[in-house]
């Protein structure tokens, strides 16, 4: 792709993300956003991103859109609950799951780096092991869905649902920003999801394994993510325009 092209196609999605986001406004249910982003953008330029906590955003997604590429983070440190939740939803839904992965494996970086990079410098280990990895993968479509909400921190409590992703280069659909962690589990329990264990156990927001811990009843849900370092985000969704 041309400089130029890249340019004008650049000008044409950040165009569609504004029409968007004032077309849906601030709380249109799921089913329209996606229907939106089902109107104006084709299949395979899409793709959604999955921590596979659960399956709710690539089910819905995949009825509008079947066969949709889901984006699994493949960062060789996730629970075995995660990994089998991730088979379930390859299995179950008519979608294609793709596994990102870093350049590294966990062995090399050791090498490289040290052994257990995540706890000496986490947000060197999210950007080796997500971040950059995502960035590459999402080149080449032109819009992704998340399934950011904004009841889960602070940090996302301004999520809008429509955005352009200056950072990528895409459209940024969050379909279930205006969810709470409730609404999530009842609609994946009333149309049996697949959905990973970890979640009813303890750990409402699920991130690798040497990162994450159980959270108490009533703390903030991603307090159990990078828990006693200070950090709140591995940092794909905060480094945004809009900061979503």
């Amino acid at each position: 792709m041309s400089a130029a092209t890249d340019t004008a196609l650049t000008q044409e999605l950040r165009a569609l993300a504004a029409a968007g986001a004032e077309e849906l406004g601030w709380d249109a249910p799921a089913e329209e956003v996606i229907g939106w982003a089902a109107r104006h953008v084709d299949t395979a330029d899409v793709a959604v991103a999955c921590s596979m906590a659960d399956a709710v955003l690539p089910a819905l997604v995949a009825k509008q859109l079947p066969g949709v590429d889901v984006l699994f983070l493949e960062t060789g440190y996730h629970f075995t609950e995660t990994l089998a939740a991730r088979n379930e939803v390859a299995r179950r839904l008519d979608v294609t799951v793709v596994d990102v992965t870093p350049k590294l494996t966990v062995a090399e970086q050791d090498a490289e780096y040290g052994k257990d990079l995540f706890g000496r410098d986490p947000a060197a280990c999210c950007r080796m092991r997500k971040m950059e990895p995502l960035g590459e993968a999402l080149s080449g479509y032109k819009l992704w869905f998340t399934g950011v909400r904004r009841d889960e921190a602070p940090t996302r409590v301004d999520t809008p649902l429509v955005t352009f992703d200056e950072l990528h280069g895409l459209i940024k659909v969050n379909p279930v920003a205006p969810w709470t962690f409730d609404d999530l589990v009842d609609h994946s329990n009333r149309h049996d999801l697949p959905v990973n264990l970890l979640l009813q156990n303890g750990y409402p927001s699920i991130g690798c394994r040497p990162c994450t811990q159980k959270v108490a009843p009533g703390e903030d849900p991603r307090s159990g993510r990078w828990a006693g370092s200070g950090k709140v985000e591995c940092g794909i969704h905060t480094t945004t325009a809009t900061g979503a």
